[in-house]
């Protein structure tokens, strides 16, 4: 299943705040690149009827059926790149580059 962390939803939900996008779902794309890498998209949208929808930190998610593969397991997280630059990052297992983040 696909998650946010709460610093994610966090942003997510000032993202649909300053674009009047309240209570809207976030829909979340991912399509495999000629390298094999997957790029992302990222909006907000209302279900249609062969749409997963969940809902994780509080907010409502949307994928649709053919995104769904390459979005299971994957997280979205929303960290600082570096400082004053923030920026939504996803944890996939299935982007052939994913590495575990490691524990110190």
């Amino acid at each position: 299943m696909f998650t946010l962390t709460r610093a994610a939803a966090d942003q997510v939900r000032v993202s649909a705040d300053h674009g009047d996008n309240v209570g809207m779902a976030l829909r979340v794309a991912a399509s495999r690149k000629p390298d094999g890498t997957l790029d992302y998209g990222l909006g907000f949208d209302t279900p249609g009827a062969d749409d997963l929808e969940t809902v994780t930190e509080g907010v409502r998610v949307i994928i649709g059926p053919a995104h769904v593969e390459h979005l299971k397991g994957a997280t979205m997280d929303y960290v600082e790149i570096e400082p004053g630059q923030f920026s939504f990052i996803f944890l996939n297992p299935n982007d052939p580059n994913y590495s575990p983040p490691t524990v110190t």
